[in-house]
């Protein structure tokens, strides 16, 4: 039994385009009720949701029997609970809040075994299909990609240096703190963030890496790819529920 190909990686490393949507519900219910809606990927959410092991392993089980493919982000560049995801099959990580060259290298460091990085070893994992893939400490690499997440002055600031990091296969901009640290906090619309975004892809794409940022503005969405994002989540489970309910109800005052 072979790893399974990982369609975003492939594509990431192709500079083809692909669309994503956000999953903060927690459920694998709503997660297959939007699987077969034409996305390309699902963000399952760790930092800013409920989402705790149990329910990322139960959507990743939901979302496997669709093409598409799957993404997490924990809550912080843990190397305990990275190791945690990648056993359970996990194979793209979106890790939030690092900063430099010294936090991605952390972050490649907790994706490989020994003697390249620090991952605990288990044989029998969801991951290694419970012992089926023989060769899965060797090839497992090919099949990995990291993502890291820039979102504060800081990390715009040494983007270049993050992206030389061997193992970083792309860039994601978090516009939400990043309006914050640029003290804009709540604007993520204002002109300066907008310039500092589109600057930070131009620089990402430069580096030959990946680009990728999240925004519910369809015209900033377009906008964005239009500036070179190889990935970009279009949409937030929890958003587009709140927001359509409300639009339905206001239409039977």
């Amino acid at each position: 039994m072979n790893i399974p190909e990982n369609r975003f990686k492939k594509a990431l490393s192709a500079n083809k385009h692909q669309k994503g949507f956000w999953l903060t519900l927690a459920s694998p219910y709503s997660a297959e009720a939007l699987a077969g809606a034409g996305f390309d990927w699902f963000l399952i959410d760790m930092e800013h949701s409920p989402n705790e092991m149990d329910s990322v392993l139960s959507q990743l089980q939901t979302l496997a029997a669709y093409p598409v493919s799957s993404i997490v982000r924990p809550v912080w560049n843990d190397p305990l609970l990275i190791k945690r995801l990648l056993d359970v099959g996990v194979q793209t990580l979106l890790l939030p809040y690092v900063q430099n060259a010294e936090e991605a290298q952390n972050a490649v460091n907790a994706m490989r075994y020994p003697p390249r990085g620090i991952r605990g070893v288990s044989t029998v994992t969801r991951a290694t299909h419970f012992g089926r893939v023989k060769n899965y400490m060797t090839t497992c690499e090919n099949e990995l990609c990291l993502l890291v997440q820039v979102e504060t002055q800081s990390g715009l600031d040494n983007i270049e240096e993050i992206a030389r990091v061997e193992g970083v296969d792309g860039i994601f901009i978090g516009p939400a703190d990043l309006s914050a640290s640029l003290g804009f906090p709540g604007q993520q619309s204002h002109p300066e963030v907008i310039k500092a975004i589109e600057n930070a892809i131009k620089r990402i794409r430069a580096c030959h890496k990946g680009a990728g940022i999240l925004t519910t503005d369809k015209e900033l969405a377009k906008q964005f790819i239009e500036c070179g994002t190889t990935f970009t989540a279009i949409g937030v489970d929890a958003a587009l529920l709140s927001r359509a309910a409300e639009a339905l109800a206001k239409e039977f005052v």
